[in-house]
């Protein structure tokens, strides 16, 4: 399978601190990859490193064929932060609108925006009188109104009721199938077992790069999370 993202030996400080500590991975397209760890262990600044906007220490970083941060993937990579980017003076349908504009897309695909983060109703507020999980949902409209063939999601789901949740899971995986690649962080071990892949975080190292399936058979447990915690004591173990 053709590799949507490729990252070798990838070393970012920041100051004094090793944040990422020579990364190395691939990330195969057409698929939901979970980036998990716990709050700290990277994730962050991975993603920015991945759409471009991270200065690196050293390492390669290659999306879509071409280098990260390079002109050409503007618009084909979408990029949700942890921080709703919309305006809060405008309303949800004029920011979707204004950013299906950016992609030369139309009214049509920016209603279909709204509709797929069940945002429809409330196209007509001001951002700023909505709450933190709906101005989650409008900076996810405006990334995916431009139709990016890479989307990349930092904790998209922080704050939303589960029903939202398992709604929007069901979205990002109708995306998979039709050909976008997603990169999805979050520090709820959960959401691991709805990734068709995962990279598990800590301390700025990788711990794992493998399915659901493959991570429960290794580790002996079909608990996500006591995997992940296995994980972690056998790096210990080496360590000592």
């Amino acid at each position: 399978m053709d590799s949507a993202v490729t990252v070798s030996d990838l070393v970012v400080d920041r100051g004094t601190r090793r944040v990422l500590k020579g990364l190395s991975f691939a990330v195969p397209t057409g698929q939901v990859t979970g980036l998990l760890g716990p709050s700290g262990s990277g994730k962050t600044t991975l993603m920015r490193a991945l759409v471009g906007v991270q200065k690196v220490h050293s390492g390669e970083v290659t999306v879509l064929g071409e280098p990260a941060g390079s002109p050409g993937l503007r618009a084909r990579v979408g990029y949700v932060t942890q921080s709703p980017s919309v305006y809060e003076d405008l309303s949800v349908r004029e920011n979707v609108r204004y950013f299906a504009a950016l992609y030369g897309m139309g009214a049509r695909e920016a209603e279909a925006a709204l509709n797929d983060v069940g945002l429809g109703d409330h196209a007509g507020q001001l951002v700023r009188d909505l709450s933190g999980g709906q101005r989650g949902r409008a900076s996810l409209a405006c990334a995916l109104v431009g139709c990016p063939e890479l989307l990349v999601l930092d904790e998209p789901t922080v704050g939303l009721d589960p029903v939202l949740r398992v709604e929007l899971w069901e979205r990002f995986h109708a995306l998979a199938d039709a050909g976008t690649t997603l990169i999805v962080s979050s520090h709820v071990m959960d959401e691991a077992g709805r990734c068709d892949r995962l990279l598990l975080l800590r301390d700025g190292d990788l711990l794992a790069d493998e399915s659901p399936d493959r991570l429960r058979a290794t580790s002996g447990t079909d608990d996500l999370e006591e995997a992940f915690l296995t994980l972690i004591r056998n790096r210990q173990e080496v360590a000592a």
